[in-house]
């Protein structure tokens, strides 16, 4: 396979997959375009090994090995992702720790579906979202990485947070709880209310304090924009822009996050857009 249907096939991932994504990082310089796309198409691998996966362990623990392979200068498979992987390690010099770190935060996800505490949650959101910022770093900022490592984390975790709260419906489907217990216990919001999709007022008031958690957090990480290059600042500012106002989506939608899929339209990023930019 040729390494331009390589990256093509990592397009189609992302387009398929995070529209969001896709759309904010679609002006960046090829090179960067494309290995965005590539360390997106492998998150997006061991993302769907665990929620997906026959046999979600073991198929982990191959994809894993596949990475020390990888390391080692060795070709895993013929597969697209390796292909485009291999291209764009060869145009920007990374830290393979992060790539290791999300993995493990995808076995996290085979052991545990349930959080006591916002400690515990944002230790989770590290290490399946904060560490893909910590992945694009090189390709968005290559010459400032140590200065905006601290803005990716903030920006994973913001991002993370967002999804679980979007997502409290199609994951408690799947038996999984990310909401922390504690907060729960604290807004009197029970396990029953859950079971029964209950949006009230206790419901609502542990929502919002995560959302401003979340907020929070992306305040954070666009606090540090001015370190990133031209061609890459807008990207970074539009997927944070994006991401947060998915937030206001689910508000929109009086917080049924059960019955309702809360998004951001095409109009909204335009809108979204033309407002960073001025």
């Amino acid at each position: 396979m040729l390494v331009n249907d390589a990256y093509l096939q990592c397009k189609n991932v992302i387009e398929y997959h995070s529209k969001t994504f896709a759309k904010a990082f679609q002006h960046l310089p090829k090179k960067k375009r494309q290995a965005v796309w590539a360390v997106y198409a492998f998150c997006r691998k061991a993302d769907d090994i665990v929620d997906e996966g026959i046999n979600p362990e073991e198929e982990l623990k191959k994809f894993k090995h596949q990475l020390d392979m990888f390391i080692l200068g060795k070709q895993p498979d013929s597969s697209f992702l390796w292909i485009a992987l291999e291209d764009t390690f060869k145009n920007f010099t990374f830290d393979i720790k992060p790539f290791y770190e999300m993995i493990y935060g995808q076995e996290m996800d085979l052991k545990k579906n349930r959080y006591e505490s916002v400690d515990e949650l944002i230790n989770y959101s590290y290490h399946v979202a904060s560490t893909v910022g910590l992945m694009l770093l090189p390709i968005l900022s290559p010459t400032n990485q140590e200065q905006l490592k601290q803005s990716a984390v903030s920006l994973g975790y913001a991002m993370q947070i967002t999804n679980i709260l979007r997502d409290i419906g199609e994951d408690f489907e799947r038996d999984r709880i990310y909401i922390p217990t504690q907060l729960m216990k604290d807004h009197g919001y029970t396990h029953m209310m859950l079971n029964n999709k209950q949006v009230n007022e206790s419901f609502i008031s542990l929502w919002e304090e995560l959302a401003h958690l979340a907020e929070n957090y992306y305040q954070e990480g666009l606090e540090l924009m001015h370190l990133y290059p031209l061609n890459a600042r807008m990207p970074v500012k539009a997927a944070a822009h994006f991401y947060r106002e998915i937030l206001n989506s689910v508000r929109a939608n009086d917080y049924d996050v059960f019955h309702k899929r809360a998004f951001v339209s095409s109009r909204e990023k335009k809108q979204i857009l033309s407002a960073i930019e001025s």
